[in-house]
């Protein structure tokens, strides 16, 4: 139970917000605007995270997102609110109740602003980002800082992964991109790996195979030990991530969809 507790005690916002990230050569850029055409508003997705760390996979919690359309700055924005839990019957070893919420255009998928509402026990954190794309700016508690032009946060970084066009990619092609986090920029990449198919809780799915790079810290090594697929449709959402972290194993399921601005077509 102390391996589980240590697991969920800093990082279950971390897959969160890295599950997605379909989020760090040659890189073949992808850091020009990119008009959406991948989701809608009222789309919500479910997933559960399962731990494995002796052969048995744990239903360990829960991550769903969630979109709405909003006005922000007079301007028309998606608004996606990202939250994680721990499963409750796991709450008295260690509770989690993570919310990350971003605020981006509609017209070009550039964040606002964002908020992260980190509740893990006894830790609490509450952070807000703005961004000035006018100015490449992200202004923090912590002060003002330089950032580079169509720069994502942790949440609108996975919407915009979705709206990349993959077909005009090979296997092994890297594709670029920057993100604000904890108060740097980080200059990260997608490897696309191909394309497979998989079982899932639904059926065999036509993915997409991906492997981000990760950031080194408390749960993952680093590097491109993590594994997403996505579905080989338009709606390009992840059926499946698994990684390796430093006790164990985990991997996290798509169970729930709804209101999804395509049919699923990869489902066969």
């Amino acid at each position: 139970m102390l391996l589980f507790k240590n697991l969920f005690m800093k990082k279950i916002s971390w897959l969160l917000s890295v599950m997605l990230l379909s989020a760090y050569l040659p890189l073949f850029a992808q850091t020009s605007v990119i008009p959406n055409h991948a989701f809608q508003p009222d789309e919500k997705i479910t997933y559960t995270v399962f731990y494995n760390v002796i052969g048995i996979y744990i239903n360990a919690g829960t991550a769903t997102f969630s979109t709405s359309t909003e006005k922000m700055q007079n301007n028309d924005v998606y608004h996606v609110v990202g939250e994680g839990s721990t499963n409750p019957k796991y709450d008295w070893i260690f509770k989690v109740r993570d919310r990350y919420e971003s605020y981006f255009n509609t017209t070009d998928l550039q964040p606002l602003k964002f908020i992260r509402q980190i509740n893990e026990g006894k830790y609490k954190k509450h952070e807000e980002i703005t961004f000035n794309q006018q100015t490449n700016t992200a202004i923090t508690n912590k002060g003002i800082y330089k950032v580079p032009e169509n720069v994502q946060d942790v949440i609108s970084v996975l919407y915009y992964a979705r709206n990349i066009n993959y077909n005009q990619y090979s296997a092994g092609d890297k594709i670029s991109f920057s993100m604000f986090l904890d108060n740097q920029v980080y200059n990260m990449y997608i490897h696309y790996m191909g394309k497979e198919t998989i079982k899932t809780k639904y059926g065999k799915f036509n993915v997409i195979k991906l492997k981000p790079l990760l950031l080194k810290g408390n749960i993952f090594d680093g590097g491109e030990k993590m594994t997403i697929w996505v579905t080989d449709d338009p709606n390009h959402i992840p059926v499946r991530v698994e990684s390796p972290i430093a006790v164990g194993t985990v991997k996290i399921d798509l169970m729930h969809y709804e209101n999804l601005k395509y049919p699923v077509t990869a489902l066969r």
